[in-house]
């Protein structure tokens, strides 16, 4: 089995062309609703500057766009801003960006990074550098909108394998916790090539985020557990999603 994870398991795996065959699935339907819950809540103002940072292939960027907003958006792969860039327009911009570095500051109303596009470091001064970021980048009174996994739903089942069948290739994914992070393995297969691929975030909490955001000068307007902007339940909740202001 060939071993194509780099030192930064991120960078390689989201700019492969397997990741996007895998993940081709996620329901589109699904992501129109929170972003347009997260509209009708936030009641941005037309043509206010949003920034999405990770924004993939840039899905969640266009619907945004399209509701009149002036959107950059933003990614580590360079595949995905190639793809992204499709569909750009006045209005409508996508970069290659890491987001540990500074974009631009007091430049947006909102940031967005949603769907558990966090966590990807190893030390938690890097995650804390990157939403240091998230806040320099925006203007004074703008809002944050971070969506991420709620840790204590969580049960991944080391050793048991999950098999998928997705045009051609086969991937075999296997998720389990070592230490402090969720960890999924991912086997790609067609025609007796295999490669190998991973991801790992760290399983951080509510009480990791507050401390995140408290150093960074933001405070939580409120947290909700769903896509349907539902309370947040520690117990319960699939969800963590952050609306958090700069002062």
């Amino acid at each position: 089995m060939e071993n194509l994870q780099a030192n930064e398991w991120f960078a390689e795996w989201f700019d492969s062309p397997y990741y996007h065959i895998l993940y081709n699935h996620r329901d589109e339907e699904e992501a129109t609703f929170f972003i347009d819950n997260l509209i009708e809540y936030l009641k941005p103002l037309p043509g206010e500057a949003m920034l999405d940072l990770a924004c993939g292939r840039g899905r969640h960027a266009v619907h945004l766009f399209k509701k009149g907003f002036d959107v950059t958006a933003v990614d580590l792969a360079p595949s995905n801003i190639e793809y992204a860039n499709q569909s750009a327009a006045e209005g409508l911009q996508f970069m290659v960006h890491d987001m540990r570095n500074l974009l631009s500051a007091n430049t947006f109303d909102y940031v967005f990074n949603l769907f558990t596009s966090f966590g990807y470091f190893d030390h938690m001064h890097e995650n804390l550098k990157t939403v240091k970021n998230m806040a320099s980048a925006l203007k004074s009174g703008g809002k944050l909108i971070l969506d991420f996994m709620n840790v204590n739903t969580i049960r991944p089942s080391s050793g048991l394998i999950e098999t998928k069948h997705y045009d051609g290739f086969t991937f075999n994914i296997q998720r389990k916790i070592e230490a402090d992070k969720v960890v999924k393995q991912i086997e790609v297969i067609k025609n007796g090539d295999s490669h190998l691929y991973e991801e790992r975030v760290k399983l951080l909490n509510k009480a990791d985020f507050e401390a995140f955001f408290s150093a960074s000068g933001l405070s939580i307007e409120t947290v909700f557990g769903g896509y349907d902007l539902s309370p947040f339940d520690p117990e319960k909740s699939d969800r963590l999603i952050f609306i958090a202001r700069k002062a």
